[in-house]
């Protein structure tokens, strides 16, 4: 069926994209408050998904860029790298390097000016290298925690955009399908030789950082969408009998992955590299399921959840920022109170903030470059 072939506009991707956003503000926010020895809820599950959330961003990422260079091939019988790099450019690299700005040169002379008893973990003469060749990744690596560590995964979907456009344009008059399971097989197969074998502790931590895998998990799903023929809804993997034990098995695992560990639970999610592939798929269900099942029951087709969603990259960017400013400026407050009167002023303090000047950065600064790349697509 060509409306497959012809989707414009996903349905409630932005409100997954603010949930997963927020999942690595909580992360981040249970860990730091952890550090500085406050009330944290760092034992619960819950809050300890940031890994599993950008690994969501990476399986989205490849399940919506994928989807639209088969629709572009569809529709031209080729694809434009120049444009594809274009559009990627202008909506990741404004707000990426404006944060290596204030992460690497502002906040240093910030913290000179107004007295704050903090050291920077590294100089700009030691990082910038890191982040002007997107491999952010490895300023935690080499130097520890530090403001900017969210970048590392914006470094690699950048890297991913890079060769996966040249790869699909080489492959777009063969199988599209064979590159997408050569990428996961080479990757597996890889990483199992780091894991087993070479154990190279900077080879390994770049095997884990750069999921490739999870974004051909993204593009399997595309291509899926993209070559079903009939509604998705009408497929028998997204009858309720199915949905509703899947969404049951992801919820818990979100909620409670750290906090259960008995063998049948280990063997389904801890199981190295298994166990990853299993939560990638499950990450590409929901991604469809919610997007093309039009099923009443799921919430998350708001006007908030997407106006959320379309600023979730800011939230994304800036959070660590605010938490740090917080945790600055409270922290004799935080340390008198009580685990839920301190969680709950927290989290109230850093949403309104984080919400606020990820909006506004969404409608001065970086709507600004969106702008443009709507100009050069007119």
């Amino acid at each position: 069926m060509i409306e497959n072939k012809n989707i414009s506009y996903f349905e409630g991707l932005n409100s997954l994209r603010f949930m997963a956003a927020f999942l690595v503000v909580m992360h981040h926010t249970e860990t730091i408050r952890a550090k500085n020895a406050l009330p944290n809820l760092n034992w619960l599950g819950l809050f300890k998904n940031g890994g599993n959330a950008v690994t969501f961003f990476f399986v989205l990422s490849g399940f919506l860029i994928t989807y639209l260079l088969l629709k572009e091939n569809f529709k031209t019988n080729t694809i434009s790298i120049k444009t594809f790099y274009l559009k990627r450019l202008l909506r990741i690299w404004p707000l990426y390097f404006l944060l290596v700005f204030i992460g690497t040169i502002l906040l240093p002379q910030a913290f000179l000016w107004l007295k704050i008893n903090y050291e920077m973990p590294y100089t700009l003469g030691q990082v910038w290298h890191y982040f002007l060749f997107f491999v952010p990744g490895l300023v935690k690596f080499y130097y520890g925690n530090h403001f900017l560590e969210p970048l590392w995964s914006i470094g690699v979907e950048e890297v991913f955009y890079l060769i996966w456009a040249p790869l699909f344009y080489i492959f777009r008059k063969k199988n599209i399908l064979n590159l997408l399971w050569t990428v996961i097989c080479l990757k597996l197969t890889i990483t199992a030789l780091g894991e087993f074998w070479l154990k190279n502790d900077l080879m390994n931590y770049i095997l884990s950082t750069f999921k490739f895998e999870a974004m051909a998990v993204g593009g399997l799903g595309a291509f899926f969408v993209f070559n079903q023929k009939g509604t998705i809804a009408s497929h028998y993997l997204f009858k309720k009998e199915i949905q509703i034990p899947v969404y049951c098995l992801l919820i818990s695992y979100l909620l409670f992955h750290s906090n259960i560990n008995n063998i049948f639970w280990d063997l389904i999610f801890k199981t190295t590299i298994i166990s990853q592939m299993l939560l990638n798929f499950l990450f590409l269900y929901l991604i469809i399921s919610v997007s093309l099942v039009n099923d009443k029951w799921l919430f998350l087709r708001s006007k908030t959840l997407d106006f959320l969603g379309e600023i979730s990259y800011g939230i994304y960017m800036y959070h660590m920022l605010i938490i740090f400013a917080i945790i600055q400026f409270l922290k004799p407050w935080l340390s008198n109170q009580n685990l839920i009167t301190g969680t709950i002023v927290f989290y109230l303090i850093l949403a309104l903030l984080v919400i606020l000047i990820s909006a506004i950065s969404k409608l001065t600064f970086e709507n600004f470059f969106l702008n443009l790349r709507k100009k050069k697509e007119g």
